[in-house]
């Protein structure tokens, strides 16, 4: 079992070093690819990406030549990854991967096919057959 991480990437100089950092050090109990998809960004992120990537040939670092939205970044790295189970982690720092194994839990626990997220539900599972 390996969990797929897209981190979809578009002008997020300032933060997509943190978020790797926070998304490389959270322990879900099975291994974790990165796969990092710059949507053309124009502030340096691309450069950043293949620096971080450097150290780490499990991660994949994918880079479109011109912009076409996050969906297009998203599909991207749906295409790349290989993992069994798909996280979406925005490069914005606004998602926090500490709460990936309560995401994570149905699924491993086999109650769930798919885990969605939302900050404005509050805490606890919600669920919907």
């Amino acid at each position: 079992m390996k969990l797929s991480i897209i981190i979809p990437v578009y002008n997020e100089a300032g933060t997509v070093e943190e978020i790797v950092r926070r998304v490389s050090a959270v322990e879900v109990g099975i291994p974790k690819q990165l796969v990092l998809v710059d949507d053309a960004s124009t502030d340096g992120s691309p450069d950043i990406l293949r620096r971080l990537q450097g150290g780490h040939p499990e991660w994949k670092a994918l880079f479109h030549e011109k912009n076409r939205g996050k969906g297009a970044a998203l599909r991207t790295g749906f295409a790349a990854a290989d993992g069994d189970i798909v996280l979406i982690q925005d490069a914005d720092l606004e998602y926090d991967p500490r709460d990936y194994a309560a995401l994570l839990q149905p699924i491993l626990d086999g109650h769930a096919d798919a885990v969605f997220g939302s900050r404005f539900l509050g805490g606890g599972p919600h669920r919907v057959v």
